[in-house]
């Protein structure tokens, strides 16, 4: 038990720093990677982690869903609410400047983007690369797994409270016992 609420008290401290930047007119947020907790930057998107997580991106085939379901729909999913991982691999960063064509291919522009972020230089339109070696894609993975520890940790702070309550009735009712007993023999 006591494990189980200092591995809680470790999610929470993990989990506690990072949150993505709101894109204006778009329906999406952005990540960078200083945001999130030093831990997770080390333990999750170290450069030999990175190889192992990379490669399960392109095999799920991330961003080939995301070009499948937005393929006749122009470029409406820039409207729509996409994955930290969608909004960060699947698509170069806004302040690169590049034009959408459809959800995973974008020009840029004659002039070059219009940030020196080292991420504008990583996009590429192959559908095995895109932005899979960019900070910000390593920054959605952070946000995903940040999300998906946050509802871990609130189960798991929901399962305490319920054990507590559950320990605290049997608690009272074993002195409860107690007590009738004791009142009992004593006329």
């Amino acid at each position: 038990m006591i494990g189980w609420v200092i591995f809680t008290g470790f999610v929470f401290m993990v989990t506690n720093k990072g949150a993505g930047r709101a894109v204006s007119g778009v329906g999406f947020e952005e990540y960078r990677v200083g945001d999130f907790n030093h831990w997770l930057q080390r333990n999750v998107v170290s450069t030999k982690n990175w190889v192992q997580i990379r490669s399960c991106l392109v095999d799920t085939k991330v961003c080939a869903s995301l070009d499948r379901v937005y393929t006749n729909h122009g470029l409406d999913f820039l409207n729509k609410n996409l994955s930290p991982i969608q909004s960060s691999c699947c698509k170069p960063p806004t302040s690169c400047g590049f034009t959408p064509k459809n959800a995973t291919y974008w020009e840029v522009p004659k002039t070059g983007p219009a940030s020196s972020d080292s991420d504008c230089n990583a996009w590429s339109n192959n559908k095995d690369k895109l932005c899979y070696d960019c900070k910000s894609c390593k920054a959605g993975v952070l946000a995903n797994l940040r999300e998906e520890w946050r509802h871990f940790l609130i189960f798991n702070i929901t399962i305490f409270i319920i054990l507590f309550v559950i320990y605290m009735f049997g608690c009272c009712a074993i002195r409860n016992s107690y007590n009738r007993s004791s009142s009992n023999k004593h006329p």
